[in-house]
C-alpha cells in the first residue's frame, strides 16, 4: 500500500496506537484527519502540519453524520479510512455482569465501526487506492477472560472485517490490523513486561502495510502467538497464560 500522498481519516487518535499510526502516515506525506471525542487532545495532535482535527463520537450517530458531512466538504480527496476508535474494560462476571460496560463497548469497537463504514464506504468506493482498516485485536483470536466483552467485539469485528473485504472486492481493498498487547494506555499497558514498545510496533506495522501487495491482516510478530494458536496447537496454553492476567 503506498502511504506517501493519501488522504486518511483514522479514528481515535488522540492517543495510543491511533495517535502513533496518524503521525506515521503524515510522516510519510499523507494528509491526516484525525478523529475524536476531545478538541484539547486534537489540538495538540494537529500541530503536525499534515494532521486535521475532526471531532467526532463514535457511539452517537448523529455525531458521525455531522463528521461525514464535514469531511465530504472539506477532504473530498478522501481515500483511506481506519476504523481504530476502541475501549478495553475490565468485567467481573461472576458479580453478575455490569450492562453498562458491555453496551458502552459494543457501541463503541462494533457499532461505531459499522456505522462509520455505512457512512463512508460511499464516498471512498471505487477512488484509486481507497482502502479501509479496521483495528481488532490479537484477543480476537485467543480471549483475555478479565476484558470478555471486549474481546468479543473484537471477534465480531475481525468477521465483519472478512466479510466486508469480500464485498468491496474491486471497490475498496479491506485490511485488518490485529495488535498484540501494546504499551498504551489502553487497560493501564504503558509499562507492562507482557506488552511491547509502542514504537516498536508502529515501525513493523508501517512496514508491513507498504507491501505490495497489502496483507489482508496486519500481524506483527508479537501477536502470532495469539494469531495462530489454533494452527499451533498451542489455544489451550495460551488462554490458560491470560487467565491469570487483568491485562
Amino acid at each position: 500500500m503506498d502511504i506517501t500522498n493519501r488522504t486518511i481519516l483514522v479514528t481515535g487518535a488522540t492517543s495510543g496506537i491511533g495517535r502513533g499510526l496518524a503521525e506515521r502516515l503524515a510522516d510519510a506525506g499523507s494528509t491526516v484527519v484525525v478523529a475524536g471525542r476531545r478538541a484539547d487532545l486534537l489540538a495538540e495532535v494537529s500541530r503536525h502540519p499534515r494532521i486535521h482535527p475532526l471531532v467526532l463520537d463514535v457511539t452517537d450517530p448523529v455525531s458521525i453524520a455531522a463528521a461525514v458531512t464535514e469531511l465530504a466538504d472539506r477532504f473530498p480527496a478522501l481515500d483511506t479510512v481506519v476504523l481504530n476508535a476502541g475501549v478495553m474494560l475490565p468485567e467481573d462476571l461472576r458479580t453478575g455482569a455490569d450492562l453498562a460496560t458491555a453496551e458502552l463497548t459494543v457501541a463503541t469497537n462494533l457499532l461505531g465501526p459499522i456505522r462509520l463504514a455505512a457512512a463512508l464506504v460511499p464516498l471512498i468506493a471505487g477512488r484509486p487506492g481507497a482502502a479501509l482498516l479496521t483495528t481488532t485485536s490479537g484477543l480476537a483470536y485467543v480471549p483475555l477472560p478479565a476484558t470478555p466483552t471486549y474481546n468479543a467485539t473484537k471477534a465480531a469485528l475481525a468477521s465483519w472485517t472478512e466479510s466486508l473485504r469480500v464485498q468491496l472486492a474491486g471497490l475498496v481493498e479491506v485490511v485488518e490490523i490485529a495488535p498484540p498487547a501494546v504499551r498504551t494506555t489502553l487497560m493501564g499497558q504503558q509499562t507492562a513486561e507482557t506488552a511491547i514498545p509502542l514504537d516498536a510496533f508502529l515501525e513493523e506495522t508501517v512496514t508491513l502495510l507498504r507491501q505490495e501487495p497489502t496483507p489482508p491482516q496486519i500481524l506483527v510478530e508479537a501477536v502470532h502467538p495469539l494469531r495462530y494458536a489454533r494452527e499451533r496447537g498451542t489455544y489451550d496454553a495460551v488462554l490458560g497464560a491470560l487467565s491469570s492476567r487483568t491485562h
